[in-house]
């Protein structure tokens, strides 16, 4: 199974954060930057599929300050490529840009299943998996917490959960873009000295 996950670098809300002089924005300049929660947990939820089925795990990360250190982070907990991507003024960029730019990038690699966080801490709208998938003509689902792969069918079960906790289950044929609200087990833990090797 060939897996993408699109990964995110937020601001990093254990440091102080400053305003910018407008008063209206965060001043950028001091921010570190790491992987948003729920992108960490679509990694984690890819290398467990990749570890129970077979395949690999492709990473793309914007070129936001600090992404290196992500993909490198990626790397080391078992990815197989990873990808930096110039955007223009990434650190402002909207969804609908981010997903038209990748909807051009990743038909060039292949993908029988693409993973995204379903939100992120600074805009929590959780749109970009919705609009990538429907740029890419792909079924999407979000909000998912369990997937398992049906070699036969080509297909994926997933669970999905709803406001108080109710569960469903469905099956999606492949290729799909899936929202991962939570991995089936917490983001692995590196120490800073392998992913630095």
């Amino acid at each position: 199974m060939n897996i993408i996950v699109l990964i995110k670098q937020v601001p990093d809300l254990v440091e102080e954060l400053f305003i910018n002089e407008s008063g209206i924005n965060l001043d950028y300049s001091y921010i570190k930057y790491i992987i948003s929660e729920s992108d960490d947990h679509a990694l984690e939820q890819a290398l467990l599929l990749k570890e129970k089925y077979g395949g690999t795990v492709t990473v793309f990360g914007n070129d936001i300050r600090d992404v290196d250190e992500s993909l490198f982070m990626a790397l080391a907990k078992g990815a197989d490529k990873v990808f930096k991507v110039k955007l223009n003024d990434s650190s402002l960029i909207d969804n609908h840009s981010v997903a038209k730019y990748f909807q051009t990038v990743l038909p060039q690699f292949p993908y029988d299943i693409i993973l995204t966080g379903v939100q992120s801490i600074e805009d929590i709208d959780g749109q970009i998996g919705a609009l990538l998938a429907s740029y890419l003509h792909l079924p999407y689902i979000g909000v998912v917490n369990n997937i398992q792969f049906d070699g036969l069918t080509k297909s994926i079960r997933i669970k999905k959960e709803y406001s108080g906790g109710v569960l469903s289950a469905m099956v999606v044929k492949l290729p799909a873009l899936i929202g991962i609200q939570a991995a089936e087990k917490p983001p692995r833990y590196l120490p800073i000295s392998k992913i630095r090797q």
